[in-house]
């Protein structure tokens, strides 16, 4: 999300009456129900005021149940262990780098150990001319502690700076996976998931994103200032058997499915299964569950409901057809 810290202060009490007086009255009498016909439904509410500003999510590969979470840019550099339903267990605080803006992370498994990988990738003003993605391998204890990163990568973009908020770790390919915020439509980007050489990456484009809703261009001049930029991407993350790409934007959720061993540039190539969110100002934090089955996601404000979401289908190609 912008780093517009006033224009959030004005939304957040806004925001907080709202939830506070449908989890009095129930969310479905704010059009949010506890489980709709397709399973999506409240998993739980993120209450603590430390986590105010959500903006990445991953489920754990080494806890079952455990959620990692992490904040904004403005705040600590810290990590956040919650269970299932969002309540916080344990804060980490990360040592040894400078927090500019993180803005997602993902959760994998390389070579019998869990990592947490975290994007330092936001750039609203364009202005970043390298930027860092930190990873950390699991703690085996969830109580609070220090942690610093078992590695590093700074990277540049090939084609000047550009804002990500979206990143996934595809750990059998040896790949991170970045999605561009502001193009349209959203660019893929990768990176090696290990630093080749001591010097300054540079992220490699693989293709447009197709399917994703473009910005609306007859809104009125009273329109509210989220229509302008709901098209955009804000996070992304890959399905623990590798096969499916899911991506958000301030709007929809949109799920890319790879067919065999096609590399991603291909598979982003084709229509996703898409369905709009739930009602989530900001949403800004999305992962899948360990299961694969679904995903959860929430938003940058206080408090947030963490939604269980379950995954949109591609639409069927015609008989007969190929991917070719």
């Amino acid at each position: 999300m912008p780093r517009a810290r006033h224009r959030r202060r004005v939304r957040r009490p806004w925001h907080g009456v709202v939830l506070a007086a449908c989890l009095l009255t129930g969310m479905s009498a704010c059009g949010v129900p506890e489980e709709d016909a397709e399973g999506n439904g409240v998993q739980g509410v993120l209450l603590d005021a430390e986590m105010s500003e959500i903006s990445g999510l991953a489920a754990s590969r080494r806890h079952p149940g455990v959620l990692w979470m992490h904040d904004d840019g403005g705040n600590p550099a810290r990590l956040f262990a919650t269970d299932a339903n969002g309540r916080r267990l344990a804060t980490f605080t990360v040592e040894g780098v400078t927090k500019t803006d993180w803005e997602d992370m993902a959760a994998f498994e390389l070579d019998g150990r869990q990592y947490l990988l975290v994007a330092d990738t936001g750039d609203n003003g364009g202005l970043r001319r390298s930027l860092q993605l930190h990873v950390f391998e699991e703690p085996a204890e969830l109580e609070n502690a220090r942690l610093a990163p078992a590695w590093s990568i700074a990277f540049r973009w090939p084609d000047g700076p550009l804002d990500c908020e979206a990143v996934a770790v595809d750990a059998d390919a040896g790949q991170i996976l970045l999605i561009s915020k502001k193009r349209t439509p959203p660019e893929l980007f990768s990176l090696p998931l290990r630093p080749q050489g001591s010097g300054l990456q540079v992220a490699v484009a693989r293709g447009r994103l197709a399917g994703v809703p473009a910005p609306a261009r007859d809104l009125p001049g009273d329109a509210p200032k989220r229509r302008r930029y709901e098209h955009q991407v804000t996070a992304a993350d890959l399905s623990p058997d590798g096969r499916r790409l899911a991506v958000m934007t301030y709007r929809d959720l949109l799920v890319y499915t790879r067919e065999g061993v096609e590399d991603w540039s291909r598979a982003v190539g084709r229509p996703p299964g898409i369905a709009p969110l739930p009602w989530l100002p900001q949403a800004e934090a999305l992962g899948w569950r360990a299961d694969g089955e679904t995903l959860l996601a929430t938003g940058e404000f206080i408090p947030a409901p963490l939604f269980r979401l379950q995954p949109p289908v591609a639409p069927r190609k015609p008989h007969g057809t190929s991917s070719d």
